[in-house]
């Protein structure tokens, strides 16, 4: 066949690319066995060696261990083992993917190492016993999402929580929400899009895997995005990307919760020492039970000072968790 040579070069790539690497190194007459074997191809020694110069020339990095019979391994792939233990870990974890893309994502990026790797790439996580999403759209809403967002244009969706009985309800009474999308971003394990919500005035947040369906992409075009947005300055102040109303608030701390600060606001967050075994520190944050179920789990040793609003709210909060 004319094409036969084109077609050998490609294979011998993905040979290389499947059953080579730096431990596992395949010989000549291993690349023309598996040749035959899985595609008929007839090809010689010569004929293969000339084949591995050729993708060298292409700028494939392919090693030569040198002896009676040299053999090859490629020695750089898209995307390094630890980078792919990392890449898969996200996957299983991020609770916003079923459990049944996760797999398939997980198969698909081990499919970047050689067959030998791939087997190190099989981590100690039962699938089965994470908490995932069980929404199967979340690819085809992301995507639309993105369309939105690259085009400047609004898009529709409803939205769900669930009720007591473990059922869907659709929010906003039945109605759909008109939303103009900013950015897609990942916090605590789930996605989240942030935009101008038409129905609330102002900037909002949607969980994604929360959405019913594959939103509407509309002809509108989007309401511009305010012009100091930031979403740093969002994230940092929202817990959990949940909006409330906005204060600055100064908290008294023990030092052993500054690493907690720090892990949320960032190192140039305002503090001070406040004696020997304190500090008292100052950040703008929304009033929300996220925020205030924060402070609550140092267990005193992160205290409200002020605004009288935030003490108030904090307050009337533990006094209704406390009622029978």
């Amino acid at each position: 066949m004319e094409n036969d040579g084109k077609i050998r070069l490609l294979r011998t790539l993905q040979i290389l690319q499947e059953e080579s690497d730096a431990e596992h190194p395949i010989s000549i007459v291993e690349i023309e066995s598996l040749l035959k074997e899985r595609w008929g191809l007839e090809t010689y020694r010569i004929t293969t060696q000339k084949d591995i110069a050729s993708l060298r020339a292409a700028g494939y990095s392919i090693e030569t261990i040198r002896s009676t019979q040299n053999r090859y391994y490629l020695t750089e792939r898209t995307f390094e083992l630890p980078e792919l233990k990392l890449l898969i870990d996200a996957v299983e974890s991020g609770k916003f993917i079923t459990a049944r893309k996760s797999r398939v994502l997980t198969e698909k990026l081990a499919g970047f190492a050689s067959r030998h790797e791939a087997a190190s790439l099989k981590r100690n996580i039962s699938l089965t016993d994470r908490v995932k999403a069980g929404n199967e759209q979340i690819y085809y809403i992301m995507d639309t999402l993105n369309e939105a967002i690259n085009l400047g244009k609004k898009v529709a969706f409803y939205y769900f929580e669930y009720g007591g009985d473990k059922q869907k309800k659709l929010k906003n009474v039945g109605k759909p929400y008109v939303f103009s999308p900013y950015t897609l971003t990942w916090n605590g394990s789930f996605y989240y899009v942030i935009g101008w919500s038409d129905k609330h005035s102002k900037i909002a947040t949607f969980r994604v895997d929360r959405i019913h369906r594959t939103p509407e992409l509309l002809e509108e075009s989007a309401v511009p995005k305010p012009k100091h947005f930031s979403l740093g300055d969002f994230e940092e102040r929202s817990f959990q990307l949940f909006d409330g109303e906005r204060a600055h608030v100064k908290l008294r701390c023990e030092n052993a919760v500054m690493n907690a600060v720090i892990d949320h606001f960032g190192e140039k967050v305002k503090t001070r020492q406040d004696g020997d075994t304190h500090f008292l520190c100052e950040v703008d944050v929304s009033l929300s039970p996220p925020f205030f179920a924060w402070v609550f789990e140092f267990g005193g040793r992160m205290r409200i000072l002020s605004p009288k609003p935030a003490l108030d709210a904090y307050a009337e909060l533990l006094r209704k968790a406390a009622e029978e």
